[in-house]
């Protein structure tokens, strides 16, 4: 049972005055109108037309019961009517999640430009360092930083970044600079709980892999947490590049055991589907993909 197709059926017969007209604007049959209708005003418990063999014409609940699907169809059509006329147009409320530490560093500078740009576009932005379900949580889109495992999501890629252990110059003077990875375990490190590899920090040299467990006088499950204990010069962190790069560039902090680089993170736009993919979700990604394509950090 199809009730919009009934209104349809019933007001097309109102309008045209005629079961076989109705059938012909309809493009179906006269008997799939008069079945429809039949079904209506069974459905209904009344009688909404009087018939016959000259004309037809309203009862009086049929007098209302039209009207009221007048209105119900002109919403519709009024309705897809708007949908449509936004198919190729960035409109609406965009809501993302985003990383903390890369959101508030490379990502806020970003939006009065990305809205200025899509003036009907507005933005919710979350900073969360949890993985969210997009679908469930109700997000069009997030970035993330990952190793990204396999999944229904679509992702993008826009930018990379990597691990980088580092330390302060007056921390390094103080307690030696580790000479191989397993030597850290004799340094005093920062951990950040959100780590993939948890306590096991992961490198690579010139012998192959090489994996250290570590134990972290501090865990934060913020990066920035442990960059600021670090430039406090009381011991050595793995962070990601975007993060300590400008610290590196001043100084600040200098990269421990460069020839032993550690893994390196993607960072990307991910999505629900490719298939009807929203104008602002578009033009998003778009966005993101242009203001990182020749964004790079030291290490």
């Amino acid at each position: 049972m199809d009730r919009f197709e009934e209104m349809q059926a019933f007001a097309a017969v109102v309008d045209a005055g005629s079961f076989v007209r109705a059938a012909d604007a309809l493009q179906v049959s006269k008997t799939a109108v008069s079945r429809l209708i039949g079904d209506l005003e069974t459905r209904l418990g009344v009688r909404l037309l009087h018939r016959t063999t000259r004309r037809l014409s309203l009862t009086v609940e049929g007098e209302v019961f039209h009207v009221r699907c007048k209105e119900l169809l002109a919403a519709v059509d009024e309705a897809e009517a708007e949908v449509t006329s936004r198919a190729d147009e960035a409109v609406g409320l965009l809501r993302l999640n985003v990383p903390v530490s890369f959101g508030l560093l490379h990502l806020a500078p970003l939006w009065p430009a990305f809205l200025h740009r899509h003036p009907k576009v507005t933005l919710d932005v979350t900073l969360a360092d949890r993985i969210v379900d997009l679908v469930d949580e109700g997000y069009d889109m997030a970035v993330r930083i990952a190793r990204l495992p396999a999944s229904s999501l679509v992702s993008r890629l826009l930018t990379t970044t990597r691990l980088v252990l580092c330390a302060s110059p007056d921390y390094l003077r103080r307690h030696g600079a580790p000479s191989h990875p397993e030597d850290i375990t004799s340094h005093t490190v920062f951990g950040y709980t959100l780590l993939a590899s948890g306590d096991t920090w992961n490198f690579d040299g010139p012998q192959g892999p090489v994996s250290v467990k570590v134990t972290p006088r501090l865990r934060s499950n913020s990066g920035d947490t442990c960059c600021a204990a670090a430039l406090q010069h009381e011991g050595l962190v793995l962070q990601p590049s975007f993060m300590v790069g400008e610290h590196l560039r001043a100084g600040a902090l200098v990269e421990v055991l460069p020839d032993y680089r550690s893994i390196e993170l993607g960072v990307y736009a991910v999505y629900a589907s490719r298939r009807h993919l929203t104008p602002k979700v578009r033009v998003l990604i778009d966005f993101l993909v242009e203001a990182f394509r020749d964004r790079t950090w030291a290490a």
